[in-house]
């Protein structure tokens, strides 16, 4: 038996390899008889628009020491690809990815269904070209597309999937819409299994505040927060982040020593899907500042999902750690993701066989 998984395995993201990573350590756990492996697919319009989009300067945000931990980054996501993921030969079309092989392919996770996203949509993503391995997915995500209009190359794929599954109900929505069967909404692949944790030299000596891509966080909001820190004898710092004004510069991390920022922060602030998840794994208290349509849509949906919609930020927030350090109660979000998490490995357990 060989099993691939095709995703969106080399953005230059944290989360992207997370998720990517944990598909595959579900399915070596659940078919330990399978050659497992990453579909090494390389499509090239979203590498190059993703890949040269993070050498982007952001005035006032960064200098040049900075600049040099941004260069370094995808080379080091890179070298991990290479020691963590077992990743097929490089291909580039549908017909290289059936050359390959596999008798089941696992699609997902990530936004690899979101057609709205001109620079990441792909057909292949949707089976087609793909003939030779049963199509199953795990947790794709839809994004914020219009399931008003979609396209008929969509509706074609997805009927060609034995088994669907979805990271969210616009996800399902769509599935259902275009194959008139019952789809089952599952969680992020980062919540089936616990992931591995690096020691992370940035980590702060002393107690710290965590934002991750909090982009357009009113001004006043931000500064009250850094002055609350100053004043508590605390730090603030950026998951992998560059701005010039938190403590340290963290961009050049690994992907496992990136999540052990999490597990001691005091406090997250972000902006991103990935953000919110790894807040929750590791039962810390946080809040989300979101802008873009797609976050909003994504990161709504996961939190409403777990029972804790009050995340959001609203234009007169003031922090104070001491007034909202038990404001989760993670007793009750807990026992939801178990709950869930049965039913997520359960789904995936059956599809795979």
């Amino acid at each position: 038996m060989k099993i691939g998984i095709l995703t969106h395995h080399t953005v230059v993201n944290f989360g992207a390899f997370l998720q990517a990573y944990a598909v595959q350590e579900a399915v070596k756990k659940l078919r330990p008889d399978a050659k497992v492996e990453i579909i090494n697919y390389i499509p090239v319009k979203h590498f190059l628009i993703n890949t040269l989009g993070w050498f982007l300067w952001y005035k006032n945000r960064q200098n040049w020491r900075n600049w040099g931990n941004i260069f370094r980054l995808p080379f080091t996501l890179k070298t991990e690809r290479s020691k963590h993921m077992n990743l097929s030969p490089v291909c580039f079309t549908a017909n290289g990815i059936s050359k390959l092989g596999y008798d089941i392919i696992v699609v997902g996770s990530d936004e690899v269904w979101n057609y709205a996203d001109p620079k990441s949509f792909n057909k292949i993503k949707f089976g087609h070209g793909i003939d030779s391995a049963r199509l199953i997915s795990y947790a794709p995500s839809a994004g914020n597309s219009d399931l008003s209009n979609i396209p008929e190359s969509v509706s074609v794929g997805l009927q060609k999937f034995s088994h669907i599954s979805g990271r969210d109900k616009r996800t399902v929505q769509l599935a259902e819409l275009a194959t008139k069967k019952k789809v089952v909404e599952v969680l992020d692949p980062t919540f089936l299994y616990p992931l591995p944790f690096e020691h992370n030299p940035y980590t702060p000596k002393r107690d710290y505040i965590l934002f991750y891509y909090c982009e357009h966080l009113p001004i006043a909001i931000k500064q009250q927060i850094f002055d609350y820190a100053k004043d508590n004898g605390m730090d603030v710092i950026g998951a992998g982040e560059s701005d010039t004004n938190y403590a340290k510069c963290t961009v050049n991390m690994t992907p496992f020593q990136w999540i052990e920022l999490f597990r001691h922060a005091k406090f997250v602030f972000t902006g991103t899907f990935h953000g919110a998840v790894f807040s929750i794994l590791n039962h810390r208290q946080f809040k989300v500042y979101l802008t873009n349509k797609g976050r909003i849509a994504k990161v709504g949906a996961l939190l409403e999902n777990l029972g804790i919609e009050n995340r959001m930020m609203t234009p007169d927030y003031v922090f104070n750690l001491k007034t909202q350090a038990d404001e989760i109660d993670y007793v009750s979000v807990q026992k939801t993701i178990d709950e869930k998490r049965t039913i997520s490995i359960d789904y995936l357990k059956e599809a795979l066989q």
